[in-house]
């Protein structure tokens, strides 16, 4: 069943700074994806992007080949709204990344902190990897970040996967290696703690 009309909901229903990934700045993201993608022409697209902010710090920075990519309009509105002017510079999909048609081999940068811990079945997990393989250029990077194995069951009423570095690095097979893995804790604005797990993987030539 597609969860398209509960991201819909919430987004409808709920203030941005409201729900438990809102941050106010995307500081970890923003870092990693600079670290390996300095480049303000490189091709990076946000999966699960919603209403993030990140799209606003990485236009503050220069870039300019940017795609935000959500199963929720609304999200997607509410972030075009907050940009601005800026929005047309960037290129707003309204998709499943699991179904969507990526260009191939066009990424320099695959960001996702918001998607792949609700894939909790394997076959999604493997839909979802063939979907990476397929657009990211040869030496491409995935930037990820999951909630870690001590991190919660549940987001927003929905199941979640956690992870390792390990068994996303069991994920992605041996088609990606591991640059760098770090862990973070997100303090939601209920002021509760969340851990995540980050890793850059960087797709073989």
């Amino acid at each position: 069943m597609s969860t398209k009309p509960h991201w819909e909901d919430v987004y409808q229903t709920r203030a941005t700074d409201a729900v438990g990934w809102y941050q106010a700045e995307a500081r970890t993201s923003r870092a990693l994806i600079w670290a390996v993608a300095p480049a303000p022409d490189a091709a990076i697209v946000d999966i699960g992007g919603g209403a993030s902010v990140l799209v606003d710090e990485l236009l503050a920075e220069g870039y300019r080949n940017l795609t935000v990519l959500d199963l929720s309009g609304a999200a997607i509105e509410k972030a075009r709204e907050r940009v601005g002017e800026r929005a047309a510079a960037v290129a707003w999909q309204e998709a499943d990344a699991l179904e969507h048609a990526f260009p191939e081999a066009a990424l320099d940068v695959w960001h996702d902190r918001a998607v792949f811990h609700f894939l909790i079945a394997a076959d999604q997990r493997a839909r979802y990897v063939q979907q990476v393989q397929h657009a990211l250029r040869p030496g491409g990077h995935i930037v990820i970040g999951t909630f870690a194995l001590d991190g919660p069951e549940k987001c927003s009423g929905l199941p979640v996967q956690r992870h390792s570095p390990e068994t996303l690095q069991h994920a992605f097979g041996p088609g990606f290696a591991l640059v760098k893995s770090q862990r973070e804790v997100h303090v939601t604005p209920g002021e509760t703690e969340q851990p995540f797990n980050w890793c850059v993987f960087r797709k073989n030539d």
